[in-house]
């Protein structure tokens, strides 16, 4: 015992570097990008204790490691069904290839990916705030007849959060089934309003929680979809938490955002989704019966195809649906993202399709909800801008929205943003809809957007201090982190 006193920080250090090279075998082995490999290695070797928790935060790569078991609910019967009546025949093919042309490429690759198929008997309604979304949520919740299910990054039990959680208990007790999933990270509900979701009958369940030593290690990979399916019939997808954040009436900062109510056959790839959230988050092997599925008679024809990543899939799905549509567009791109820090196959994609005549539009944030955030964007804006690529920062308050339109015929709104942690990080989910007059929703909403944001001239934009450059190249070193 003396002589390990007497010599701890040489033990420290050595354990340090033996479980270091182990880590730089396993890096090796995994045959990642080169860069990627170099960094983690130079982390690793040359800064003791912090490299080995930098990489055990965020370089173990769990899509490999299947920590996430969806096998429960995508082996039952009944989901086997549902997923395969969602196969399309001949003409809805067909109909869909004359509409879209290359962008039916989309298509195969999220059934190739994820089984992921497309349904066309639809009826989407874009929202563009939360103060919308609330007003039709609440009542859809009240009219619940058979089940609410909620899986949310963020609940917090403020003005509007303690309304939405009032409705689930009102619910709970009149006998419906009402199951929640919250993000443990990105939520906030007090032990008081926990105890009368319980008591009303809610099961609440938190994913991954980090406060136990058996997943303080996952506390990077957070869930940060926003799902709401109701009755097996209505669903919500978007970027909206629930929140007094996203509630303009009560707020001094604008927070604009976008998000999505669905009718149809698209709610129940919604709910197959939650259930797997759900039997991961409760540790549970749910049994999943027919209503929940239940037919509807839909009048509209919009085909839907939803697209979920994280690390539970094989592929970054969402990530690669936005590579297929840039990189086969043929006259515009429209984005918005509250975060823009991509990967070099999003930004390499934007920079040729650019230089290829394609009209590219980003909208991002001027000012951001993260400083480090918002350096890290602006250090991508000039190597976008000399590609040709028009670049706006909305000024009339935050810009949270995470949408993309596509030659006016494709247009996709979800929870992904256009940053690292989406593309390999978190669990997401995003709507793939191919519709032209969606599109041409999308587009306008894109349009108005930009009236409200200021466009960046790149002889401006180099003039920057050097300080300010310097801010942008620390920030983008942090981009994993963020």
């Amino acid at each position: 015992m003396e002589y390990i006193k007497n010599h701890i920080w040489q033990i420290l250090i050595g354990l340090n570097y033996v479980l270091a090279l182990s880590a730089v075998l396993t890096i090796l082995f995994k045959k990642l990008n080169p860069t990627k490999t170099l960094s983690y290695i130079i982390a690793l070797l040359v800064l003791p204790f912090v490299g080995l928790i930098f990489y055990y935060l965020f370089g173990l790569e769990y899509r490999k490691t299947k920590i996430f078991n969806r096998k429960n609910v995508l082996n039952q019967s009944v989901v086997k069904k549902i997923q395969d009546a969602l196969e399309l025949n001949k003409k809805a093919i067909n109909k869909v290839d004359d509409l879209l042309n290359e962008k039916s490429k989309l298509i195969a690759l999220l059934y190739n990916n994820e089984n992921s198929k497309m349904s066309i008997n639809n009826d989407v309604k874009l929202i563009k705030d939360g103060d919308e979304k609330f007003k039709l949520l609440f009542k859809d919740l009240s009219n619940a007849e058979h089940h609410i299910h909620l899986e949310y990054f963020i609940v917090r039990d403020d003005n509007i959060g303690t309304e939405l959680l009032e409705i689930l208990c009102r619910k709970a007790k009149d006998g419906v089934q009402v199951r929640v999933v919250i993000d443990d990270v990105g939520s906030s509900i007090s032990s008081r309003m926990k105890t009368k979701l319980n008591k009303a009958g809610v099961d609440m369940h938190s994913f991954m929680p980090v406060l136990f030593s058996n997943t303080t290690g996952k506390m990077n990979y957070r869930d940060h979809r926003k799902i709401v399916v109701i009755d097996g019939k209505i669903g919500y997808i978007g970027g909206i938490n629930i929140s007094d954040d996203y509630v303009n009436a009560n707020n001094k900062r604008y927070w604009r955002d976008t998000h999505l109510r669905v009718v149809g056959e698209a709610v129940q790839h919604l709910q197959i989704l939650f259930f797997t959230s759900f039997d991961f988050a409760a540790n549970t092997e749910l049994k999943i019966s027919k209503l929940f599925f239940p037919d509807q008679n839909i009048k509209h024809q919009t085909p839907v195809q939803i697209a979920a990543s994280g690390p539970d899939t094989d592929w970054s799905n969402i990530m690669e649906a936005f590579f297929v549509a840039i990189t086969n567009a043929e006259s515009t791109i429209y984005i918005t993202t509250p975060y823009f820090i991509p990967n070099d196959e999003i930004i390499t994609a934007l920079k040729v399709a650019s230089r290829s005549n394609v009209e590219v539009k980003i909208i991002v944030p001027k000012k951001s909800d993260s400083w480090v955030a918002e350096y890290a964007t602006n250090s991508y804006i000039g190597q976008l801008l000399e590609a040709g690529v028009e670049v706006y920062q909305y000024n009339k308050g935050f810009i949270h929205a995470k949408t993309m339109v596509v030659d006016g015929v494709f247009g996709t709104v979800g929870t992904a943003n256009m940053d690292y942690r989406s593309f390999n990080i978190n669990f997401e989910i995003n709507a793939l809809v191919y519709d032209k007059a969606f599109s041409k929703d999308l587009t306008a909403m894109f349009n108005e957007d930009i009236t409200n944001a200021e466009f960046i001239d790149y002889n401006d934009w180099k003039q920057r201090s050097k300080i300010t450059k310097f801010k942008e190249a620390v920030a983008r070193l942090a981009a994993p982190l963020l």
